[in-house]
């Protein structure tokens, strides 16, 4: 695969994280981003290790299988490094990444990675998701939903996931994840993000959810979300959740 022009913030993540699967472009925007902003690395390995919780919570109630959008470079503690046992499909609708992603997991027969567009679950390749992803719709299973609710406004994210709790079958689990208004504070770093980029104040996000039902836990910063011991103090820049498909 030949070295991308653009970058890309599925690699810059990779980059931040310490892993291996990225560029110099992907390395010039992470300096250039950090530079009107600050140190991007410890939000997101506490991203990624809220990741890594909510997979492992998902896994101790039974969950085998797990359906990935927004997917971007599947290491670095990604769904199938943690849920061992389980399969995994990733999905991304950045073809460089999906290329990337297929490289990664081309020797893997537990882990698939293909085209998906979080909006449209009709984009998934069937018979992808019938491997990767056994019983979707019959079977509770865990949705990943990471990356992507700042980049859709308010009634498409709530159309997606009042359509992905149409489509998974009841005790089904979505872990998902909000960016806060973090970034109000630092406009130049706000403006690199892009038009589409929503910021939303934490009480907003309970009402997006729709029908999906926080667990116990509640939407809270995910350094704070079933901690492995005491929090990490990074800044409130990311909320997450683990929520319930209950049965009709």
């Amino acid at each position: 695969m030949g070295e991308p022009a653009e970058p890309s913030t599925a690699r810059m993540i990779d980059f931040w994280l310490g892993g291996e699967h990225h560029f110099p472009v992907d390395v010039a925007a992470a300096h250039a981003f950090e530079q009107a902003y600050g140190p991007c690395a410890p939000v997101f390995r506490e991203l990624r290790a809220f990741l890594g919780r909510a997979v492992r919570a998902m896994s101790e109630q039974g969950v085998d299988g797990f359906l990935v959008f927004g997917a971007g470079v599947p290491t670095m503690g990604n769904v199938h490094e943690v849920a061992t046992d389980a399969t995994v499909l990733y999905t991304d609708v950045d073809p460089v990444t999906i290329r990337l992603g297929q490289s990664i997991l081309a020797d893997s027969d537990r882990a698939g990675y293909g085209r998906g567009d979080a909006t449209d679950i009709g984009t998934i390749d069937p018979s992808q998701l019938h491997r990767f992803v056994p019983g979707w719709g019959r079977r509770p299973v865990g949705v990943v939903f990471l990356g992507l609710a700042a980049f859709l406004d308010d009634d498409t994210l709530t159309r997606t996931l009042d359509e992905l709790y149409a489509a998974a079958a009841p005790g089904s689990l979505l872990a998902v994840d909000f960016d806060t208004e973090e970034l109000a504070g630092y406009p130049q770093a706000l403006a690199m993000m892009g038009p589409a980029f929503r910021m939303r104040p934490p009480a907003a996000f309970a009402p997006l959810l729709g029908r999906w039902r926080p667990t116990s836990d509640g939407i809270v910063p995910v350094n704070r979300w079933r901690p492995d011991g005491p929090p990490v103090e990074v800044p409130d820049a990311f909320h997450g959740v683990l929520a319930t498909r209950d049965a009709d």
